[in-house]
């Protein structure tokens, strides 16, 4: 179950988290250049990856909950004091990865950028409060924040550059196999 956990960390981390850079280069991408790059076959990839994901948190989610219901205390989360803010996060991971299954909404690049706020809103929500009360610290004894500011903009930059990165090598994965079947075809 460690390893599990390990690559779902490493998973997180490399691809979605990034997914909110990724989507947005793609729509960047296609509306700079109409239609030139193989936007919407890259967009189809991720849109399985999330589905993907998706399928596996929470399948291992379900199955950690009733091995060990004392680590996944669902009945206290889902009924405390914050119980809105928790179900709009579980409903959000839950079942807008899953509309992705509808072609018509998988083919919006707004509706998929959506969906990846969505699903991650949780960690989006708890790094937002770190950094605003990061901002707010009164107990430190210098009032210049600027190290943990430097620190939570480069994780934040590495994310972006992470996210186009990855857009554009699957933009370019696609491209090679589109030239690789036009060469093809015109040998035959």
């Amino acid at each position: 179950m460690e390893l599990y956990y390990r690559i779902i960390e490493i998973i997180d981390a490399n691809l979605i988290h990034c997914l909110i850079p990724i989507v947005l280069t793609l729509i960047i991408i296609n509306y700079l250049f109409k239609e030139r790059f193989e936007t919407r076959k890259s967009l189809s990839l991720f849109r399985w990856i999330i589905i993907t994901y998706s399928m596996i948190t929470w399948t291992f989610y379900l199955f950690g909950m009733f091995m060990n219901p004392e680590k996944y205390s669902f009945i206290d989360r889902a009924t405390g004091p914050y119980k809105i803010a928790y179900w709009i996060m579980f409903l959000c991971a839950l079942f807008f990865p899953f509309t992705l299954f509808y072609k018509k909404l998988a083919t919006k690049f707004w509706y998929v950028l959506l969906v990846a706020f969505g699903m991650k809103i949780g960690y989006y929500f708890e790094r937002y409060v770190i950094f605003v009360t990061s901002l707010h610290r009164d107990y430190n004894p210098s009032t210049d924040n600027s190290e943990f500011n430097s620190l939570s903009n480069f994780g934040i930059g590495l994310i972006i550059i992470k996210g186009i990165t990855i857009a554009i090598l699957s933009l370019g994965m696609f491209e090679i196999v589109k030239l690789r079947k036009t060469v093809h075809k015109s040998r035959l």
